[in-house]
């Protein structure tokens, strides 16, 4: 009998992660299925911002809660980005982030629903226009703030089974921080429980599971076991979406994520239209330089034909002569 493969630790381990981590999927995937759909999930940009603008002490709870920090401890509280202009809105690859300042620190927020590819480089990009353009002209470097990127995602960025990843400028052997001033925060939604699965006692995770909300049933379950805060961001999340000026510029943005798409779409087309035309003129020259090469070798049979003609001329007189 063929013994048996063997599984190392590891692989085991990984084998145990991914079928955890599959059947969270599943499970998840078949709750929403039954639930009554959402008109709007917390995932719109535009009712993220619209909200948190009008109900601020929701978003500072949120902020303590994210970056486990005391709420009590927030003295100073702001959002530096308010306007929310339907020209704007209407713009193709328009940002919809809240910018803030929370005591000594800069803080910037966004959902992302679509993985448009490198957000790692994107997220660090936004944190090097936040930090930098937070240094008046003339003044010392030690007076940078320490900035903050929280970024909510609906889509797997990083293999590992944690919901939460932080990020900061380290050595890479010694483990040392470079300095405080640089921290990037990921909350990757997909990997989240179901509602009923959370621990409704973690208020991050009750936020979270908000904020990955389908169904109505699922509201209604924060509601019964969230508490009075996830009882009033879902009253502030019913009286945000009836209104007039949110459906108005969630249909903007909509139309604006048609647009986009549809540029990306015909950007893709004529790049492949572009590299197609340049690979048949590669190919057209590769085969003009193979003609070009074969009349060369034709002619040059033809030469050593010729050759070949004149020396037998040439034996055939020598015999005759003999």
């Amino acid at each position: 009998m063929a013994d048996k493969p063997t599984i190392k630790p590891q692989e085991a381990d990984s084998a145990i992660k991914i079928t955890i981590t599959d059947k969270v999927k599943q499970k998840r995937k078949t709750s929403k299925n039954k639930g009554t759909k959402l008109e709007y999930t917390f995932k719109s940009d535009v009712l993220f911002k619209m909200l948190f603008r009008e109900y601020q002490h929701l978003l500072k709870r949120l902020i303590a809660v994210l970056l486990e920090i005391p709420l009590e401890s927030i003295t100073d509280f702001y959002i530096t980005n308010t306007e929310m202009p339907p020209e704007e809105i209407g713009k193709k690859f328009c940002r919809l982030d809240i910018n803030m300042v929370v005591d000594d620190k800069r803080v910037n927020l966004e959902i992302q629903v679509e993985d448009e590819g490198n957000y790692p480089e994107r997220a660090l990009f936004h944190f090097a226009r936040v930090y930098s353009v937070s240094l008046p002209a003339g003044n010392d470097y030690s007076e940078l703030p320490r900035t903050i990127i929280i970024s909510i995602i609906d889509f797997e960025l990083f293999d590992c089974e944690e919901v939460h990843s932080e990020f900061q400028v380290i050595e890479v052997k010694r483990h040392t921080l470079l300095t405080d001033k640089c921290a990037l925060h990921f909350f990757e939604l997909p990997k989240m429980r179901d509602v009923e699965s959370i621990d409704q006692n973690c208020e991050k995770d009750l936020w979270l599971a908000l904020f990955n909300a389908e169904t109505e049933e699922e509201l209604e379950q924060l509601t019964k076991n969230g508490g009075d805060v996830m009882g009033e961001a879902i009253r502030a999340y019913r009286g945000v979406t009836a209104t007039e000026e949110f459906r108005s510029l969630e249909w903007l943005r909509a139309k604006t994520r048609n647009d986009e798409a549809n540029a990306l779409s015909v950007a893709r087309k004529q790049g492949a239209e572009v590299e197609r035309g340049h690979w048949q003129g590669v190919m057209a020259e590769k085969d003009a330089r193979m003609a070009e090469k074969d009349a060369r070798m034709a002619e040059k049979d033809a030469r050593i034909a010729e050759k070949d003609v004149r020396i037998a001329e040439l034996e055939e007189q020598l015999k005759n002569q003999n």
